[in-house]
């Protein structure tokens, strides 16, 4: 049975991946899938989308086929593009005056003539968001930033991202859009590389630039609590994106990722996503005394029922 289960899931994720199964329409409600949570887990940013990667199954679903900017969630794009083409991760690369230029009037803490490696760039891109890292990831690619935008598209185009543009690789341009639905394609694929787990997720990170150790915390506060258990996770903010947040995570004993575009107000995104945290425990915790109550009515009767596992979703 257990075999059986692995491979129905296996088929769903293809399924999924592919296009293929129909989700809720943007109506903020939930999908209606046989995993669905019922209720609302009141989420307020405009755009969402919470599958549960264990069950292969849409939780809800708010206006997930429409593109929208996502600003620094493009690191994780950035970050794969970098390691499919295998650069070396400790060659030391140098800030130039072209990375100042494209972050003009974004704050950063990397001057020109800074020298890092790329593994240390890379680190900070996703871990803290660095604008100037991300660019010089990208102007170090071979061929440059045109080769780097071009690779960002075709590996999106390889993922199946189908509703997804990239046109700079640390996502400052609001011509980086991406659907709900593509960025759980891209949040599953960075998931799989060990090297953006450990930068993304970690709480912080202290870098030599000079003379000086500079210490970066991440921007997602989540990291940093141990009460969450994230595998790989991006913030991203620009005016015309708003408050982004994507991740993967394991909640209720699932492996769960959550996207949230376009939130409004500086801590809705991460209060969004501890609402559907708590709205998956509490279904659970729920469905946990439902159980035990038809148990105990099942043996009063002689009846032998097991009690349903905390996972099972009616």
């Amino acid at each position: 049975m257990k075999k059986k289960w692995a491979l129905l899931a296996a088929v769903g994720m293809q399924c999924f991946l592919a296009g293929l199964p129909a989700m809720a329409a943007s109506s903020g409600s939930p999908a209606s899938t046989s995993a669905a949570v019922p209720g609302d887990p009141e989420v307020r940013s405009s755009s969402a989308l919470v599958l549960d990667v264990t069950r292969s199954a849409v939780l809800y679903a708010r206006n997930e086929n429409k593109a929208l900017p996502i600003a620094s969630i493009t690191k994780l794009m950035t970050a794969l593009v970098v390691t499919d083409a295998g650069q070396p991760l400790d060659e030391r690369i140098e800030i130039t005056k072209a990375d100042v230029a494209h972050t003009k009037g974004v704050y950063s803490r990397l001057p020109a003539g800074a020298k890092l490696t790329r593994g240390e760039l890379m680190h900070l891109a996703l871990m803290s968001s660095e604008n100037r890292a991300a660019h010089a990831l990208g102007r170090t690619y071979p061929g440059g930033l045109t080769a780097f935008v071009r690779a960002m598209n075709a590996k999106a185009k390889a993922l199946g991202m189908t509703r997804s543009h990239f046109a700079d690789p640390s996502g400052l341009s609001p011509e980086n859009v991406a659907s709900p639905r593509d960025l759980v394609k891209l949040v599953l694929a960075a998931a799989k590389n060990p090297v953006i787990r450990l930068y993304s997720t970690d709480p912080e990170h202290t870098v030599r630039v000079g003379q000086q150790m500079l210490q970066y915390r991440n921007t997602n506060t989540l990291t940093s609590n141990p009460t969450w258990d994230i595998t790989v996770q991006k913030t991203g903010y620009l005016s015309a994106a708003g408050r982004c947040l994507v991740m993967q995570a394991n909640i209720d004993g699932r492996s769960v990722v959550i996207v949230l575009l376009n939130a409004f107000g500086k801590y809705t995104r991460v209060a969004d996503a501890r609402r559907i945290r708590r709205w998956m425990e509490s279904h659970s915790a729920a469905t946990n005394a439902d159980a035990t109550e038809v148990t105990t009515d099942a043996t009063t009767s002689g009846t032998a029922l097991q009690p349903a596992s905390a996972n099972t979703r009616s």
